[in-house]
């Protein structure tokens, strides 16, 4: 399987918190919700269709996870959300008790064995493993070289702080640009894989 990740992100490499208000207010985080005005059925939801099409199952960290469960059992009828409802989810998560897992195919790592079990995934073949969010968990998995292809959806906004995806170790890492395409609303779905790697 290959690792996924597909994230908005604003002009100054913020992730956190596109979907609301109150999704993520870490470090008094207060533009929740960004996202939105430059969302594009077209461009946008279409390279997330395509993207959920090639997936065979979800990874989150348990915010997004939380988040995630919270929004897309309920809308049952929709062809994305009976998708992402039947497929198998991964969350990492060391405060989440198996009992608490209530979004149906949901199968809990403690967060000590994350890197080992994605190893073992990526290893598996099937078709993708996609994440979405989860920039703690995205960022692990960049460093250690489990990310196999990423999806930023770059809006056309600074956000003057806030979560990333990107290590801050000092590493260097070359990706290469696979596709480009521009939305009319300025959004922006670029896709990259790491340089090099066969």
């Amino acid at each position: 399987m290959r690792v996924v990740v597909t994230e908005f992100i604003s002009l100054d490499g913020v992730v956190q918190a596109p979907g609301g208000p109150e999704e993520d207010t870490d470090g008094g985080f207060a533009h929740g919700g960004w996202s939105h005005p430059y969302f594009d059925p077209e461009v946008v939801g279409g390279a997330f269709a395509a993207g959920l099409e090639k997936a065979e199952a979800l990874l989150y960290g348990r915010r997004t996870y939380q988040t995630m469960a919270a929004a897309w059992p309920d809308r049952a009828g929709d062809p994305f959300a009976d998708r992402l409802n039947a497929m198998r989810k991964y969350v990492v998560s060391d405060t989440l008790q198996d009992a608490e897992l209530s979004w149906e195919n949901t199968v809990r790592i403690p967060g000590a064995q994350a890197l080992g079990k994605v190893r073992e995934l990526r290893a598996a073949e099937g078709g993708d493993l996609a994440m979405m969010g989860s920039p703690t968990l995205v960022r692990a998995l960049i460093e250690a070289e489990l990310v196999d292809e990423v999806q930023l959806v770059v809006m056309p906004v600074l956000l003057g702080g806030g979560k990333s995806i990107f290590p801050a170790d000092g590493g260097r890492r070359s990706w290469e640009l696979v596709s480009s395409a521009t939305a009319k609303t300025g959004a922006q779905v670029n896709v990259y894989r790491p340089a090099g790697r066969s």
